[in-house]
């Protein structure tokens, strides 16, 4: 993993670092094959004081699952709209650390190019890790839409200042949608079926579902 910034920063240089890591972004395919895929869930502990992250690895395209790891790290970043990926990614890091293999693409639980700034954690973590990244978030952060189809597969844009930001994506009928974004080294209409392809009967894609379920029943 690259070092490419601090993590000991201020609110305005966080916001400093993603302006310019933005412009490092790739938001287009560029990997060779994806055999497997990671998803992350993060949360907290002791009322936040405590950053815990869960991540399981799959075979695609069954599904299989191959290993999941646990990390728990003291939180060092205050809890800021629009800048979560300082707060999150360095128990995300660790959690990933302890995988015995690495994934071919990420599916990050939060936004991607989704972001008022154009680069939330999917975009972050992809970034820091060099690996196809996918923003699935359960809520909207930014930007406007049209109306979304009720049957599975439905999508529609999501815009904001006139631009392409990331898409809805209907995962199960007539259930909300999840919004889709790209991280890094993928496009869009390819993070799409990607997320489909990992979307079984539940809203939410196996990957960032299992991670959840891990974090959650830990004991």
């Amino acid at each position: 993993m690259e070092n490419i910034h601090p993590w000991d920063v201020t609110p305005a240089q966080a916001r400093a670092i993603q302006e310019r890591l933005r412009e490092r972004l790739i938001r287009r395919d560029d990997f060779a094959q994806i055999e497997t895929v990671a998803g992350l869930d993060i949360g907290f502990k002791d009322g936040g004081k405590i950053t815990r992250a869960a991540v399981v690895r799959l075979r695609l395209p069954r599904l299989e699952l191959l290993e999941r790891a646990l990390a728990r790290c003291p939180t060092s970043f205050p809890y800021i709209p629009g800048l979560l990926s300082f707060r999150e990614i360095p128990a995300a890091l660790e959690a990933l650390d302890k995988l015995r293999g690495k994934p071919d693409l990420l599916l990050c639980d939060g936004q991607g190019y989704a972001h008022p700034r154009r680069f939330g954690l999917a975009c972050h973590l992809g970034l820091l890790t060099d690996l196809p990244s996918i923003g699935v978030a359960k809520s909207r952060l930014i930007g406007e839409h049209g109306t979304l189809a009720p049957q599975k597969g439905a999508q529609t844009p999501l815009r904001h200042d006139g631009e392409t930001i990331g898409t809805l994506l209907r995962t199960r009928a007539k259930v909300s949608p999840v919004y889709v974004s790209v991280g890094h080294r993928i496009g869009l209409e390819t993070a799409l079926d990607y997320v489909l392809a990992c979307t079984t009967r539940y809203r939410l894609p196996e990957p960032t579902r299992l991670a959840h379920r891990l974090a959650s029943d830990e004991k």
